[in-house]
């Protein structure tokens, strides 16, 4: 399922045949679809809260394009915030500023800029931006006016890496159009989505403008919005799966929109990796764990009501289809549950079945004797976090309940690993302060196994 998080249903482009732009919208796994309110006419933005009204998969949002500033007052100010109380509102906006084309003053965009916020934290809804040529200034504004307490997203994202990870800092999100498809403009688009969380980021058309490829140059519609799922997917080597999840999640979260009720998941699907999650608990209190904020990771949520037990894990396994791998990873440490997981290895590779544990490599100080010889023939692949290069360090960041020895039983663990397993990896987190060429080079020169970089602020 997908989300369109931004189109003009409302403009006349739709006027004649927006019912079977909504059927195709859903025929192609369009969820919703949020229509933007953006012009200083209230009959309009009115118009989109009607078609929100009228479609059981549209929400709406109002306020007034910073092209159409130069015209506002506080009548219009009075009247969107009326209309901001309707029941399928789920925002204000499209506000911000445009000083690209300056169809307002500079002064009059600020002025009607700040007032929207200040109206959204009135009535306690998220804005969407509209900021081009206008970096600094947007971000300026925000802060002052303490956006980052209603969050909100900066749509058609066009900032550079600068403003989105100041925007990142203030919990909003990025929005992306069919423009990150086009050959000329992928190469940029592909360095920042690279660097933006999948979490922080969002989808749309911006309909009826900015078609994708291979609709360029058409009126586009919400159903065009996979396209844009299919170009992240490529940048973040990910499924279209995984990104229509992941994004939908993000939308349902910042527009509070009705969401299923979260259920722990024991197995569950990333690119073409089967996941098993069979522990919450773990042997590290690691700062940089985002499991002490939420525990979703890639639009999956993975805190158990209990640990589940062998037949129980299987039985999640059994309900997935079509992957390469089954992973022991979740959100905890498997090896807290060893014989869960030589149970469940068996099973599977007696199914001809590629299996790999992600651990934090203190299992040997767990239960005081080596365990690794237990896992011959079960796992073919261990990935073991190191993530630092000295004992200070790892304690410093990973909290392990067996102190320094943690570090120095990670290392030893990765070596007896080599007799063992078939495929060793040591992985660290490129963290402001770890010295990542240092790490590499105990894990290539002292360990003798392959180096993995994994980002720091992005999970799964």
């Amino acid at each position: 399922m997908f989300i369109d998080s931004h189109a003009h249903l409302d403009m006349d482009e739709f006027k004649d045949d927006l019912d079977a732009v909504i059927q195709r919208a859903s025929e192609a796994n369009i969820e919703n679809i949020i229509t933007i309110g953006a012009s200083y006419r209230v009959e309009e933005n009115r118009r989109a809260v009607e078609i929100a009204e009228k479609y059981s998969l549209v929400y709406a949002s109002v306020g007034i394009h910073p092209h159409e500033a130069k015209i506002f007052n506080e009548k219009v100010l009075f009247e969107i915030e009326k209309l901001a109380g309707e029941s399928k509102v789920v925002a204000i906006g499209e506000i911000g500023l445009d000083f690209y084309r300056n169809n307002s003053p500079k002064e009059k965009q600020i002025e009607t800029f700040k007032s929207f916020i200040q109206l959204a934290k009135k009535v306690k809804l998220p804005v969407i931006i509209h900021s081009r040529e206008a970096n600094e200034e947007t971000i300026r504004i925000l802060k002052e006016e303490r956006a980052d307490s209603i969050g909100g997203v900066i749509h058609c994202f066009s900032g550079d890496i600068k403003m989105a990870r100041e925007a990142l800092d203030l919990g909003f999100y990025l929005s992306f159009t069919g423009v990150i498809t086009f050959p000329k403009a992928f190469p940029y688009y592909s360095e920042i989505i690279n660097e933006v969380p999948l979490e922080a980021i969002l989808i749309e058309t911006d309909a009826p403008y900015l078609a994708p490829v291979p609709f360029r140059g058409k009126r586009n519609e919400p159903s065009y919005v996979v396209k844009v799922a299919e170009k992240i997917a490529e940048i973040k080597n990910l499924s279209v799966e995984d990104i229509g999840r992941i994004t939908t999640l993000n939308a349902k979260t910042l527009f509070s929109l009705p969401k299923a009720a979260l259920e722990g998941e024991i197995a569950y699907k990333i690119r073409d990796s089967l996941y098993l999650n069979i522990t919450n608990r773990c042997t590290n209190a690691c700062q940089f764990c985002p499991k002490f904020k939420d525990f979703i990771v890639k639009g999956h949520f993975l805190k158990l009501k209990k640990e589940p037990t062998f037949d129980e894990i299987i039985s999640a396994i059994q309900k997935e289809a079509q992957f390469k791998e089954v992973v022991f990873c979740g959100y905890g440490e498997p090896t807290l549950r060893l014989d869960i997981l030589k149970e469940s290895a068996k099973a599977l590779k007696e199914k001809g079945l590629k299996v790999r544990l992600n651990t934090d490599g203190q299992a040997n100080l767990i239960y005081g004797r080596n365990i690794l010889p237990e896992l011959k023939g079960l796992i073919d692949t261990v990935s073991v976090s190191l993530n630092s290069s000295n004992a200070e360090h790892y304690l410093k960041h990973h909290r392990s309940r067996f102190g320094e020895r943690g570090y120095y039983a990670v290392k030893d663990f990765i070596k007896e690993a080599k007799k063992w397993i078939p495929e060793v990896i040591a992985t660290a987190l490129d963290m402001p302060d770890v010295d990542i060429e240092k790490i590499k080079n105990i894990v290539e020169s002292e360990l003798c196994v392959q180096f993995r970089l994994r980002k720091f602020n992005q999970v799964g």
